[in-house]
Parts: C-alpha cells; structure tokens; sequence
C-alpha cells in the first residue's frame, strides 16, 4: 500500500442479510433490487414507520447526506409498519409521496427484513460497506453526522481498495398528480367563510372558496424553505396546524422547519412567532423568547385560556405561546413517550398531533397511544378513551373499551361531545363526555386529519383523498363490527428471573462522552403491566441495568429509554459542536426456560451478539 493510501480502521464486519419484503419496491420504476444491486455502492438502510415523528425527523436529517454524496450513497427506505393501516401498501405509497422521499424504498409489511438485521426500534439506521458488510447500526434520530463521517472514511477506504462504484443511484421519481390539494393536513374556517387549508406536501397554504373547491389564492413558493416574506416568495415546510387569533391573524404550525409562523389575511404575508428553524434537542431551552428557542415538529396550535397551546409532536409535550409578551414555553409533558395522567409537569404524551378548545377543556389526540385526552383550567391530563402504545383497533362503546387508531385531529361540538378523526381507521368518531360512549359518525373516509364545524355540517380534510368533504352530522352514530389489534412484532425469549439489559452506545468517531456537566447518559426503564418487573424500573445515569422479573408472567412490554450526550473531540476547538442521542424502545419480551438472560439494545455502534 502506498503512503497516500488511507489506512483502513478496524470496524466490526457482518454480512449484510438480503432485501425481502412481500409488499415490493416503490422509487424504482417497478425494479425490484437487491444488495447485488447495491455492491460498490455505501448503503444507508432506513428502517422507519410513517406514523412515527422521530422516522420523519431522520427523513428530514438524511436529504443533506443524499445531495451532498449522490454518486457513492444509495439510502433505502425500509418501511416496517406498527399500526395494521400502515402494513396497506397503498398507504405506503401514499406515505412516500406525502413526507416527499426521494429514495427507494421496500415495503415489508411482515417486518422479514426488520427480523433478519435484528431491528428493535422505529426509527434505526443501517450502513452497509461496499462490499456488502454492515458496519454500523444506529436507533433514533441525531446520528447522520456520525454517519456521514462514516460514509467519508468508507468513500477514502474503498476508492483505494478499487471497490468504490460512482454513479447514479437507482431512484426513479414518480409522476405527479394535478390535483388541487396534495395530502391536506388540517383546514381552519376563516370570518368571511373560506376555508384555509395547509396543503402540506406542496408546503403553502391555500384560501378556498365555502364551497371548499375554488381556490382564492396559494400563500408560500411551494418549495422546501423558511422564509418570511409575501405569499409568492415565503417559504413553508410540510405546515400543518392552524389558529385564529383575535386580531384576525392565523398562527401556522410550520412543522417541518420546527417554528410557529403568523399569517396575515390581509396581506398574504408571512413572519415568524416562534422557533429558529432547528429542532429542540435535550438540553435546549424549554421557555424563553419565541424568536430564541428551538421547537420540535410543532402539529397542530389552539387558543386557549388567552395562549396558543402547540401540541409539540415531536418531543411529545405541548408548550404554549404567548401572544402578549411573545415567549414560548412548556406546559405539559416530560418529553417521555407514553399514557400517563396527572398534573401536567408529570403526564406523559406520544406525539399529540391534534386541538380543540371549549371553554373549560384542551381536548387532543395522542396519535401514538390512539387516545383522546384533555387538560383541564388546572393543568391535570386526563384521558377520555385508550389505554397506551400498544392497543389500537376500532371498537365502539363505553369510553374504557373502544378503540382508536392513530387519530390525527379532534373537533368540539355544539352539544358538548367532540369528533375524532380516527385516521387510521379512515373514519370519524365522536365521544360524549355525558354518556362515556364512543360512536362512529362516519366511515370510508381515506385519512381524515382534521374536521372544521360550519353549521350543521362538518368539513373533514380527507389527506389520502386531497379534498375537504361535506358531511351532514348524523342523529345516531354509524354502526360498525368491532376489530381490536395490539402492535405485533416478534418477542424477544428471555429467560425468568435475572435480565440484564444493555443499551449500547459507542461515541461516534472524532467524539467523547460530554461529561463536563455530570453524568452524559439517562436510561429510564418501566413495564407494561408494570407488576412485571420486580426490580430495575426507574430512571438512572448508567447504561447497563439489572432487571428482575416477576414470577407469574408469561408475556409483557420493556419500555426503554435511552439518551447519550457526545461532543467533537478536538483539543484545539474551544467550543465543540455537542450531540444528543437519544432513542425509546418498546420490546415485547416471552418469558420462558431458555430464554435470554441479557437483552442488547443499540443505540450507536455495534453489537454482534444482538444479531
């Protein structure tokens, strides 16, 4: 080897597993490919969900690493559903045109791939050499700087060796549609009886006619951007939620560029409230000026008790901003993911995605739990209908019993009660708080994410279906076959008694441990039911936990939460660039004789034992 040869460092090597999936491939122009296909080439797998905000982050993290190495990167979607409505595979292929991929991607609705590369966790981040070894694995989101400087030692590596293959990758984009929304996402009523909808894959926001149809105008450039100006030159990224404001002014959840915009009718302008185009991270600032504070994937916004409530998807909180004296704050949640009730410094959410005031309640629906809470005047949470991550499925009847899945929006009613669109289900509920009773309103509707309340009727922003459709608000509700569902994944045998469970993390290349403020790392562990675990439960700083479970069980759920704090070490940088890592898992375990007695979890790094 020459002395300008790179010299290669010693990675743990894996023959990567073949690409199988009953669904097929989308981007590709009907090519089916393979890792012969991909030989020569730095893959990027990307094991993601669509429902899930922290895949939707890392699709965002990835668009830098694809332009920037085009010609030696292929990433591949990897689409592993949780909710039965996401193993449909046109709604993948509406999923791929909707947060705007532009890579190929597998469907793999039995999770065949997911098994064969060990996967644990939504979102995780494969990289395989050119040669066709896996080299790293990576869960949650945050690690595409650790994963490019990868991609750059490989691209030195393999260019030397002779087994680098530049060129074009296969991604083959789809015809676009001529429709005149494109996957809506919430619709707002204005004073004069049009309707403003954010039409969030085309990134404006369009003023319709009463008849819900007729455009009046397109407000944003239509590009990816974030940029204050008038409507033909301001830039919006994937809006979703909308909120009038007293003076007549709109407040626009702008999710994607993690910031609150303010829209003025009058003009068409656009500036921005709050956010600063970068998502909140552990340890950023949890209150402050508007204009000064990382936001994360703000959903939706709702005025209540004189503040815009935010419900902050993406760290799975809701904050409020203060239209008086312009700060945002955090007003309820831990940023853990999660069903749990109380004061609201102590609840915990799982991506709260939709708002609706009254005058003395702050409903929502918590996506991820398939859950309708509400905050009451006092800051208590309560939840009217779901039970946690877990259970989902469509079932009608008393609150404790029925089933949502994956609702994305809610609306109060004249008489008290509130709409649900039930996403997921493709219908539109309604609970009434006087009765405890859930009931169906109506059905085939194709995504429902929002509902507007204009007289009589409600107007449903159907997202699959690009349109807002009418409908009269039935006197009795829709009568439909009950279906239940819980999250099917493979569990992992462990064995009773002991387990130890080890999160593994290794600092990235050219990184160390940030401990110059305490402890870098927080793993927080819990169980459903939480009678399974004897011992462990709780929160601590150490990565490696013993775990004892309680005789009697056979089968339950290891919440895991972990986080790991790394910054650049370069000794002659006084202030390195610092990162967070954080990932939660939910891993169904068996419990049986011959089982595990060690569950490996990664979060950075490599683990060939959890192969």
């Amino acid at each position: 080897m020459s002395d300008s040869a790179p010299t290669p460092r010693r990675r743990v090597r894996v023959r990567a597993p073949e690409l199988t999936g009953r669904g097929g491939w989308l981007n590709t122009g009907g090519r089916s490919l393979g890792l012969a296909e991909l030989r020569g080439r730095i893959a990027v797998l990307d094991f993601w969900t669509f429902c899930c905000v922290n895949c939707l982050h890392v699709l965002d993290e990835l668009r830098e690493l694809e332009e920037r190495h085009r010609d030696t990167v292929v990433v591949v979607g990897v689409h592993s559903p949780k909710f039965a409505h996401e193993a449909e595979h046109a709604a993948v292929v509406d999923a791929v045109e909707r947060y705007g991929v532009e890579h190929p991607v597998l469907d793999d609705p039995e999770l065949g791939t997911w098994k064969q590369y060990a996967v644990r966790a939504w979102p995780t981040l494969v990289v395989i050499d050119p040669e066709g070894y896996v080299v790293a694995q990576h869960a949650g989101e945050g690690h595409v700087h650790a994963i490019e400087r990868l991609v750059t030692e490989l691209e030195a590596e393999h260019e030397a060796k002779g087994t680098l293959r530049r060129g074009d990758g296969p991604y083959v984009a789809p015809e676009p549609e001529p429709t005149v929304l494109r996957f809506p996402g919430k619709a707002l009523l204005l004073p004069g009886g049009n309707f403003l909808v954010s039409d969030t894959t085309r990134h404006q926001l369009v003023e319709l006619e009463p008849d819900g149809e007729t455009v009046v105008r397109r407000i944003g450039s239509g590009r990816r951007g974030f940029a204050d100006g008038a409507p033909d030159t301001a830039a919006l990224n994937e809006p979703q939620g909308l909120a009038l404001l007293d003076t007549g002014s709109v407040v626009v959840a702008d999710t994607v560029n993690h910031a609150l915009r303010l829209l003025d009718p009058a003009t068409g302008g656009l500036t921005t409230l709050a956010g600063t185009g970068r998502q909140w991270m552990q340890g950023d600032a949890v209150s402050g000026p508007g204009r000064e504070v990382n936001l994360s994937s703000p959903w939706d916004v709702a005025v209540f008790g004189g503040r815009v409530w935010v419900a902050m998807a993406g760290v799975h909180q809701l904050w409020v901003y203060d239209p008086e004296d312009r700060t945002v704050a955090v007003a309820a949640g831990t940023t853990n993911e999660g069903l749990v009730d109380g004061p609201a410094a102590e609840a915990w959410f799982a991506q709260p995605s939709g708002l609706a005031a009254t005058a003395d309640r702050l409903w929502l629906a918590d996506s991820e739990t398939s859950a309708l809470r509400w905050v009451d005047r006092d800051g208590q949470v309560h939840t009217a209908v779901g039970t946690g991550l877990f259970d989902f499925g469509h079932r009608d009847g008393k609150a404790e019993q029925a089933l949502l899945q994956h609702p994305l929006g809610v609306t109060a009613l004249p008489d008290g009660s509130v709409a649900v669109c039930d996403t997921y289900n493709h219908a539109l509920r309604r609970y009434d708080p006087a009765t405890g009773e859930v009931t169906t309103l109506a059905t085939d509707l194709r995504e429902p994410s929002d509902a507007v309340l204009v007289g009589d009727d409600l107007v449903v922003v159907e997202s699959a279906r690009h349109r807002l459709t009418r409908l009269r608000l039935p006197e009795e509700a829709v009568r439909v076959e009950s279906v239940a569902h819980r999250t099917r994944r493979a569990a992992t045998e462990v064995a009773p008694g002991t387990l130890t469970l080890d999160v593994i993390f290794q600092a990235p290349p050219g990184q160390k441990l940030d401990t110059r403020y305490g402890p870098s790392t927080r793993l927080l562990v819990s169980a459903t039911p939480p009678e399974l675990l004897a011992e462990g439960e709780g929160a601590g700083t150490g990565l490696t936990r013993t775990l004892r479970l309680a005789p009697g069980f056979e089968q339950g759920v290891l919440h895991v939460s972990a986080m790991a704090a790394s910054c650049d070490d370069d000794p002659a940088n006084e202030y390195p660039a610092c990162h967070v890592h954080q990932q939660d898992w939910g891993v169904p375990v068996r419990v049986g004789d011959g089982g595990a007695d060690r569950l490996p979890l990664v979060l950075a790094g490599m683990d060939p034992q959890a192969r």
